[in-house]
């Protein structure tokens, strides 16, 4: 069973950082691509940042020059630095990875796309 914990999520003020960690666990052989996204209360989930295995990333344009994504795929665990952070980053950040696959004695079966539990970021002004 595939399972994504978060964490490093807080209460920072305005122009702070924080680093936000994601580990994946669960006889996990590879994942395609790891990412965050936020949501806000009745908005919709949007994508922050993602990494490919390869170590390709995309931002969202609101992010970018002040989010690092980065991940670690031996131990299958990827990584948000904040900086500069804004009170309009305050959300809910979920850590999701796409195209896991998992290794059993069966061999290696695809397992698809996971969501971690959300952790809550809050920037005070």
């Amino acid at each position: 069973q595939v399972q994504l914990a978060e964490s490093g999520g807080g209460l920072v003020q305005v122009g702070g950082s924080l680093r936000l960690s994601c580990v994946a666990s669960g006889n996990i052989f590879s994942i395609n691509t790891m990412g965050w996204y936020r949501q806000a209360p009745g908005k919709e989930r949007e994508l922050v940042a993602a990494i490919m295995s390869g170590g390709i990333t995309h931002y969202a344009a609101s992010v970018k020059g002040r989010f690092t994504i980065s991940r670690a795929n031996a131990k299958n665990t990827v990584y948000l630095q904040m900086s500069r952070l804004k009170p309009e980053d305050t959300d809910v950040y979920y850590c999701h990875c796409e195209g896991v696959s998992t290794e059993s004695w069966d061999g290696i079966s695809l397992a698809g796309d996971y969501w971690g539990q959300g952790t809550q970021v809050t920037v005070s002004s």
